[in-house]
């Protein structure tokens, strides 16, 4: 386990050091982002959750990943510390012994505290679904970005519309968008 959680804390590490041994490579690019890799970002964010978005540069998207993850996590623990809660309440009412008594001291029927603990276990296996969910938009998220870092958002652009000449040779009225630099 030790070796594991060591390498995964290395892998960026190495990583920079390849980069920094393949200078010759790094000079003639002039630009980041001509070398940057969407896969890569993609085994980032999946390794460490937030590390592709760093690896993009969209440094303020981490925060957003850290928490989701957290809420995620909090509601995790939260719902199985009262899951378990519940569970134990109805195992001691149900079990005929008298010996055992609910935290509850009878207030509540069986019924009632099953019902409230699937209520819980419903809501656990939920909190799992959005933590498993959270993890995969930071991939995606991850991936979508890097695939759009060469994208050129300058000033510019431009888009007109123009009427449509093809279109008015036939007696049809019509547009035509036109991109413009």
């Amino acid at each position: 386990m030790r070796r594991c959680l060591l390498l995964l804390l290395l892998l960026p590490l190495a990583a920079g050091l390849r980069a920094q041994r393949d200078t010759t490579a790094a000079d003639s690019v002039p630009n980041w982002r001509l070398r940057h890799k969407p896969g890569r970002a993609a085994l980032y964010s999946a390794l460490l959750p937030g590390a592709g978005q760093i690896y993009n540069r969209k440094y303020w998207k981490v925060p957003i990943v850290a928490a989701g993850l957290g809420v995620s996590a909090y509601f995790i623990v939260n719902n199985t510390r009262e899951y378990q809660r519940y569970k134990k309440a109805y195992i001691a009412l149900v079990d005929n012994d008298p010996a055992t008594v609910d935290e509850f001291n009878g207030a509540y029927s069986a019924a009632a505290v099953r019902d409230v603990a699937d209520t819980y276990r419903r809501w656990m296996d939920l909190s799992y679904a959005g933590l498993a969910l959270v993890y995969v938009l930071n991939i995606v998220d991850a991936t979508v970005d890097a695939h759009f870092v060469r994208f050129d958002v300058g000033d510019d652009l431009s888009l007109q519309l123009r009427p449509g000449l093809d279109l008015a040779a036939q007696r049809a009225v019509g547009l035509t968008v036109c991109v413009g630099w």
